[in-house]
Parts: structure tokens; sequence; C-alpha cells
């Protein structure tokens, strides 16, 4: 090939390719690297000056009791919101795919709650909780009703899984759905023929086949989990006694209220990584899963 045509072909590659990332550059690494410093001082997140302390907010990181029962939290509530979120989702999406009328319309309607704002979302289903179960309480005397759910911590952090799994449920079931989509119909057919039931035939052929789904949905449901702040806000604003105070809104107020920002984004970095350690950890065992099919 001519040194022209290298030259041409470089530069075809670079106006499909440069925009990509020159955008990824100023969005993801230029605001990092600028992260990474701020853990290195001690700027409040106003002062126009900004000292140098080294790796101390780190050493503060990991020695502050409450940022870590506040990780532990998160991750409790991101296990059980994701599990709850992706079982659902799966069995949304088997049903929807089995010649159910209206499939367009439930589609449709499963998947509306992830349209709605998280600050919006928290403030409707806090009226449920708070109003709506103690007034069934009054027609149904269940204990279960007698009080608002975001009166006590249990079930204030059911109700916070509850609500993510309402919001992104709708969501997972789609990529599910594009999965079931996916399977050969006559592999299907030819299992029932030798007599296998739609258990047998989930298991040993809808799930496996279904891996790359369920990856991606993993992924989704552990990423947005872990980060929530905004229903975590409107819901319980971390009460009561900040039983349900998540690591994000922990990070919220060290950085912004009590204006110690070098801390709080050290906070954050390490939240990222435990964050990023975890799912890339679920997409590898779920790739590995995969190649082994």
């Amino acid at each position: 090939m001519k040194f022209a045509d290298k030259k041409k072909n470089a530069r075809l590659y670079a106006s499909f390719v440069g925009p990509s990332v020159l955008f990824f550059i100023l969005v993801f690494i230029v605001p990092l690297l600028y992260g990474f410093y701020l853990t290195l001082t001690d700027w409040d997140g106003i002062a126009s000056s900004i000292g140098f302390t080294g790796f101390s907010n780190y050493v503060e990181v990991f020695t502050d009791l409450s940022f870590w029962q506040s990780m532990r939290r998160t991750i409790l509530y991101s296990a059980a919101s994701v599990i709850a979120i992706n079982v659902i989702a799966f069995l949304l999406a088997y049903l929807l795919t089995g010649g159910v009328k209206a499939e367009s319309f439930l589609r449709a309607g499963f998947f509306t709650p992830n349209l709605i704002g998280g600050l919006i979302l928290g403030y409707i289903w806090q009226f449920v909780f708070s109003r709506v179960f103690v007034n069934i309480y009054k027609i149904i005397p269940v204990a279960l009703f007698e009080k608002s759910w975001l009166s006590s911590p249990g079930t204030a952090m059911a109700s916070l899984i509850i609500v993510a799994t309402w919001q992104y449920s709708g969501y997972m079931l789609l990529i599910y759905i594009a999965g079931f989509v996916g399977i050969p119909h006559d592999l299907i057919e030819a299992a029932r023929i030798d007599g296998a039931g739609e258990g047998l035939i989930t298991r040993k052929i809808r799930i496996p086949l279904m891996v790359p789904s369920i990856v991606i949905s993993l992924f989704l449901s552990i990423t947005r989990t872990f980060k929530v702040y905004d229903v975590n806000l409107s819901l319980t604003a971390g009460g009561p006694y900040d039983s349900t105070k998540l690591a994000a809104m922990h990070i919220y107020s060290k950085a912004f209220e009590e204006q110690r920002y070098g801390v709080g984004q050290a906070e954050a970095l390490v939240m990222f990584v435990c964050m990023a350690a975890i799912a890339l950890t679920q997409t590898y065992i779920g790739k590995k899963r995969e190649l082994e099919m």
C-alpha cells in the first residue's frame, strides 16, 4: 500500500474514531485524573487555594468506621436488589415471550418506571409506604401495615430494595426479552419432541443461551444500585438513625455538608474501585461461563 493510501486511511479512521476518543478523554479520563488529584488535597470545595496533603485523606477513609458501615449497607442493598431485579425481569421476559396477549402493551408498562426520575420515584413510594399502607391497616388489620415502613431500620431498607426492583426490572426485562427472542425456535421444538419439559428446556437450553443477556443485566444492575443516591435521598434520607444511609449519600455529606471535598473525593474513588472490582469480576466469570457453553 502506498504512503498516500495509508495517510488517507489514517485520516478516515481518525474522522470516525477521533471524536469518540476525544469525548472519552474529556468526559472520563480528565475528570478521573482531576478527581484523584483532589484526593491528595485539603480543598473544601469553595476556597480558591488548595493545599497538598498527600495520602492523609486515604488514611482517614480507611479508618472512618461510618464510611465502611455505609459501604456494608450498600453491598447488602445492592446484592438483594440485583437478585430481585434479575429474577423478576427474567420471569417476566419468559412470560412475555410465550404468546401472552397484549405483549407490547405489557412490555411498555413494565418499562415505564425506569423513565421516572429517582427523586420523584422516591417521593411517590414515600407516600405509599407512609400513608397508603397505614390506611390499608384500617381495612385489613395485618401487622405488616400497622405503621410506616420507613419508621424502622429493617423495613426501611426493604423499602429501598422494593423501589429499586420496581424501577429497574422493566429495563432489564427488555434485555432478557432480546435474549429469549434470540434462542433458535427449532432447538426448543426439537427438545419438546424428545420429551423434554419446560423446566428442563429452561435449565439446559434457555439459561445457557441467555448467558450474554444475564451478564449484561447483572453488570448494569450492579453499577446502578451501587451508586444510588436520588432514591435514597427522597425515600428515606438515610433514616431512621442512618440505618439506610448508603455510600453515595455518605460521600455527599462528607464533601458538601461537612465541606471536606478532598476526603469525600477519596471516599468516592474507593467506592468506585470496589464497585468496579465487583462488576468486572462478575463480568469475567460470566464471559468465562459463556465461552464454556
